[in-house]
């Protein structure tokens, strides 16, 4: 008789203690939803490493083990995004409050009137402070292209907020450079 069959495995352990599994971490979550990204994700790693899964009873206890890890995972998680979040929000205060309100929604609607392809790598460089390599590894392609493409999507933002009449000297010798160049 060969070994016993992975999946057939899985499905057995799979069956003898989802219940128990889901009480386990439906006791530690806040939400259904919680509950079942911590279940799934428990079930995924016991068969990324069903070789490693006792048999018998002490499946269970691993089992445990392993959501317990999920959970505070899950929580570290959500600690972070409530910090980035909060940080995210000082940023756009202090951003709006140094900007004056009618260079604000000006600043918004010219950065809206560009391509999502200029929006997205203008926001990749601003405010996700990537470089042009690390750009070119999110984007596929090559650091001089990303050089290419970020001068482009400069110039048109910087002609956007030229049509908006808002003073570019404001916002460095560059910005008004820019609109200089294309004329």
């Amino acid at each position: 008789m060969g070994p016993p069959d992975p999946r057939k495995r899985f499905e057995a352990m799979y069956t003898a203690h989802y219940a128990d599994l889901l009480g386990y971490v439906r006791r530690r979550t806040e939400s259904a939803d919680d509950a079942a990204d911590a279940l799934a994700e428990t079930f995924t790693t016991a068969w990324r490493r069903l070789s490693d899964v006792p048999e018998g009873e002490r499946a269970r206890l691993w089992l445990y083990g392993v959501a317990r890890r999920v959970l505070a995972n899950q929580r570290r998680g959500a600690s972070r995004r409530t910090a980035l979040a909060s940080r995210l929000r000082e940023e756009l205060s202090a951003w709006e409050e140094d900007a004056p309100a009618e260079d604000t929604g000006a600043i918004r609607v010219a950065f809206r009137r560009l391509s999502p392809d200029d929006r997205e790598l203008l926001s990749l460089v601003s405010w996700e402070g990537l470089d042009t390599a690390q750009i070119a590894t999110v984007l596929g392609c090559s650091r001089g292209a990303v050089r290419v493409r970020l001068h482009r999507a400069r110039k048109r933002l910087a002609a956007e907020l030229q049509a908006a009449q808002l003073d570019l000297t404001r916002y460095g010798p560059r910005a008004a450079a820019l609109v200089k160049g294309q004329q």
